[in-house]
């Protein structure tokens, strides 16, 4: 396979794995892009290579500043702004980790904390089972945005490392 289409299939793998974290297929593949480019690109550079529109890619490249996975880089010279990518794999997966923890794990547990508080009589069969079947839901939710903070905080070589152990 060859340099430039091994990139374009990456390019597209990497768009359709985005809606597994949460973000748009154009996000994704801007990403893509940006983490394989070995220079910075503008706007037009990303439009250009992509196909997309300038308010697409502006808006994406926003949003993918706010996820903490591009950074804007100066580039001597040049007026226009430039994007790169975090290089570092294992930044880049914890990073989504965050995200995706604030913007669902912590909705959906606030949510659960007040369905908890449901009114009606307690010994009532239905207000049990809901309340029941709510802090059963809550526990596992617990559990997973525990493993994933303990992920996020965590860095590569102990993680491999534990891993590994796990494995023998």
């Amino acid at each position: 396979m060859k340099i430039d289409e091994a990139k374009q299939k990456f390019i597209q793998t990497w768009g359709a794995l985005g809606s597994s974290w949460g973000v748009n297929r154009t996000m994704a593949s801007i990403h893509a892009l940006l983490l394989i480019s070995p220079e910075p690109m503008s706007a037009d550079q990303v439009m250009e290579t992509l196909q997309i529109s300038r308010g697409n890619a502006n808006m994406n490249l926003r949003a993918l500043i706010d996820w903490g996975l591009v950074h804007r880089d100066l580039v001597p010279g040049e007026r226009k702004e430039f994007f790169i990518a975090e290089k570092d794999i294992w930044k880049v997966a914890r990073q989504v980790m965050k995200e995706r923890r604030k913007r669902e794990i912590e909705p959906l547990m606030n949510a659960l904390e007040e369905f908890k508080n449901v009114e009606g009589d307690k010994r009532e069969k239905e207000v049990k089972e809901f309340v029941s079947v709510i802090t059963e839901i809550e526990g596992v939710v617990t559990k997973a945005d525990k493993t994933m903070q303990t992920v996020i905080k965590m860095d590569e070589h102990w993680f491999v490392g534990t891993f590994m152990k796990l494995m023998k």
